[in-house]
C-alpha cells in the first residue's frame, strides 16, 4: 500500500506550503484537500459554504478525503483546518495503515502575524476588525480544535524554522 503523509493544523500553520516542499523532497505528489473539493464542485470553498452550507461542505470534504486516501500513489496531503474535527476523521486516518498524521503546531501569536495580512482572502476572517479580535478568534477556535489536532500520530512544534527545515524535520520524524 502507498504511504500518505497527512498534514493538519489551523489555517496559516503552513500545511500547504510545507506540504509542497515535503512532496518535492520525497518526489511524490502533493494534494491539497480544499483544492480537490473545489475541483469536484467547480466552485471555491467559500462559494460552497455560501450556497450549500457547512453540513454539505463537511460531507463533501469527507467523501473527497476518502477518494484521495484510496489512491495507490504515495502522497503528501494537506487537510483543511476543520477537517480533523468532523465525522471521526482522526480515528479514520489514524486507523489506516501507511497513513501518517502530523499536526503542525503553531503558536497563536505566530498565527495572528501570518493571518492578519491575508485575512481578506479568508472568508471566515473577513468580519474581524482588529489584531486583538483576531487573537481572540484564533484562541477560541484552537481551544475547540486542539483535542482533534492532538490526536495526530506526530506533533511538530513550528517556531521560526524555514519551510525546508520544517519539511526535513518531518522526513526525520517518519523515515
Amino acid at each position: 500500500m502507498a504511504f500518505k503523509i497527512v498534514l493538519l493544523g489551523y489555517m496559516g500553520s503552513g500545511k500547504t506550503t510545507v506540504g509542497k516542499e515535503l512532496a518535492r523532497i520525497l518526489s511524490v505528489p502533493f494534494v491539497d484537500l480544499d483544492t480537490e473539493i473545489e475541483k469536484s464542485e467547480n466552485k471555491s470553498v467559500s462559494q460552497i459554504f455560501d450556497e450549500r452550507g457547512a453540513i454539505y461542505f463537511r460531507k463533501k470534504e469527507k467523501l473527497v478525503l476518502e477518494e484521495v486516501l484510496s489512491s495507490e500513489k504515495n502522497t503528501v496531503l494537506s487537510l483543511g483546518g476543520g477537517t480533523p474535527c468532523y465525522f471521526e476523521s482522526m480515528n479514520y486516518l489514524n486507523n489506516m495503515d501507511e497513513v501518517y498524521t502530523i499536526y503542525l503546531d503553531v503558536s497563536i501569536p505566530v498565527l495572528v502575524k501570518r493571518l492578519l495580512p491575508e485575512k481578506s482572502q479568508r472568508p471566515i476572517l473577513n468580519e474581524i476588525a482588529s489584531e486583538q479580535e483576531l487573537l481572540e478568534f484564533i484562541g477560541k477556535h484552537l481551544f475547540e480544535r486542539r483535542p482533534y489536532y492532538h490526536q495526530a500520530k506526530q506533533i511538530l512544534k513550528v517556531a521560526d524554522e524555514t519551510v525546508e527545515e520544517q519539511a526535513r524535520k518531518i522526513v526525520a520524524l517518519l523515515f
